[in-house]
């Protein structure tokens, strides 16, 4: 190995010393690149996630209703994540690619582009759905439970701007491979809202809004942090400079060209929800609603460390592309799938064997108590298509990561909003299965979806691989660490 290959590695910061840890990682070994990226994003997804189903438990004391109510907000706050994640997962991507082929300064051009672009849709997603919160609760068929909803959806609205922003912020974290910081923050983030949920929604008697007030403040206090690190402590590797700033078209259409793609893959599933819950009050009831609610937070659990993962593929995947190192992108994906294979086979056994006890805690007050079996039976049908889980979400990052964004929300769209409705309507209502129908056909329809896009993924790597591949060294001699 000679000094001449390491002469061309992107210039640090001033005072920094020589790279970051997250850096070092992502120039060495993939495999233990995968894992110190992964783990530490399986822990916080896995944290953050379990925050809702905390506030569901919560949430559950105050009887089907609030459960029901929360259930129609659920999708536009999904929505939410849904646009904020794509745009991080765009300039993550766009990062990432940059530092393979070795290019600070245009990746420090998108981290700058990508935060103006936050504050630009935030205002524009957070004014139109807290103005009309009323009507849209209404046209999509709330009921009775549209006061409720409306409560909860605006205060949830109101403060989505600070949900852009640390969901941005930490993409553009974990494009350096700091997923420690960006761990540790959204950990405090859950841990504050699990702690804030019975005070506000009990102690303080606020009901739903309650809740809603909990999660708000929380996103605040995750968002200060983040903001103290990328712009006042300053010691990331990317740097922010945002004077003479000007939008270039390169590089809004590179983050777009994956942005887009993945928040429109994700609203996707919001959309999904939104069907879902048509498709089951036309086949049940409101009681139906609820226990998809109560079920599918169960279901956010259990494939959180599969997004901790999918996290690290994108970054992983990104920087391989862009230094050419095929054989490094064919051997994130494999790996990475075999990891989540694994996981979430053992998430799916514990499901299915502790689903009475995990049904009867969200089922305890006496208003929600008639759904117990309901939601037994979903998730002992649901965790079935865990397992198959990674081929899809893991193949899709893959896509993302190397800028293909179009072809992960293919697959996403044919996944999510065709053959998962199509063979729910099928079972339900064709096979006269009902509401069992519809966890059956969601099975069915997610796993379809996940070994399509896995084939296509493979397809795809290895014309990659036939094209060739740089010569790039595995690792790098040792940098001043700066663990945060």
């Amino acid at each position: 190995m000679t000094d001449d290959y390491f002469g061309d590695l992107p210039e640090p910061k001033v005072g920094l010393g020589k790279t970051t840890s997250g850096m070092k990682a992502m120039l060495g070994d993939p495999k233990k690149a995968i894992l110190k990226l992964a783990l530490p994003m399986m822990l916080g997804m896995s944290i953050q996630t379990l925050y809702n189903l905390v506030d569901t438990f919560w949430v559950s004391g105050l009887g089907a209703d609030a459960l029901a109510a929360i259930g129609f907000v659920f999708p536009f706050f999904f929505a939410i994540i849904a646009l904020s994640n794509g745009l991080g997962v765009g300039a993550g991507s766009a990062i990432s690619r940059r530092f393979g082929s070795r290019d600070k300064k245009g990746a420090d051009n998108v981290a700058v582009h990508t935060m103006i672009l936050m504050l630009l849709m935030s205002v524009i997603f957070t004014v139109t759905l807290f103005t009309f919160s009323e009507q849209i609760f209404v046209f999509i068929g709330a009921g009775k439970t549209t006061a409720m909803a409306t409560s909860y959806g605006r205060i949830i609205f109101g403060g989505s701007i600070l949900l852009f922003f640390t969901n941005v912020a930490n993409a553009i974290l974990r494009s350096e491979g700091d997923t420690k910081r960006a761990m540790n923050a959204m950990i405090f983030g859950s841990v504050l809202n699990i702690i804030l949920d019975p005070i506000f929604i009990y102690q303080l008697d606020m009901g739903v809004s309650g809740a809603a007030w909990a999660t708000v403040i929380s996103m605040g206090v995750t968002a200060i942090m983040m903001a103290s690190w990328l712009f006042f402590k300053k010691d990331t590797y990317i740097s922010f400079d945002f004077n003479d700033f000007s939008f270039e078209k390169d590089i809004l259409r590179d983050i777009f060209r994956v942005g887009i793609p993945a928040s429109v893959q994700q609203t996707s599933m919001a959309l999904m929800m939104l069907v879902m819950n048509v498709i089951i009050i036309a086949a049940s009831n409101t009681d139906g609603v609820a226990v998809y609610t109560v079920g599918w937070r169960v279901v956010t659990i259990a494939i959180a460390p599969l997004i901790g993962v999918s996290m690290a593929v994108v970054t992983m995947s990104g920087f391989s592309y862009g230094e050419e190192s095929y054989e490094n992108l064919s051997f994130t994906h494999l790996y990475s799938v075999k990891m989540g294979l694994l996981v979430e086979t053992v998430i799916a056994v514990l499901t299915f064997v502790f689903a009475p006890w995990i049904a009867h805690v969200f089922t305890l007050s006496e208003s929600a108590s008639h759904i117990t079996g309901d939601l037994i039976t979903f998730l002992r049908i649901i965790c079935i298509f865990y397992p198959l889980v990674s081929l899809g979400m893991l193949s899709s990052a893959l896509f993302q990561g190397v800028g293909k964004g179009m072809n992960a929300l293919f697959a996403t769209i044919l996944r999510a909003l065709i053959f998962v409705p199509l063979f729910a309507i099928i079972f339900a209502f064709n096979l006269s299965e009902g509401l069992v129908g519809i966890w059956w056909g969601m099975v069915v329809g997610n796993m379809m979806g996940s070994a399509f896009i896995f084939i296509w993924a493979r397809f795809y790597v290895s014309k990659l691989l036939k094209s060739g591949r740089r010569n790039i060294p595995s690792a790098v001699p040792e940098p001043v660490e700066m663990d945060p």
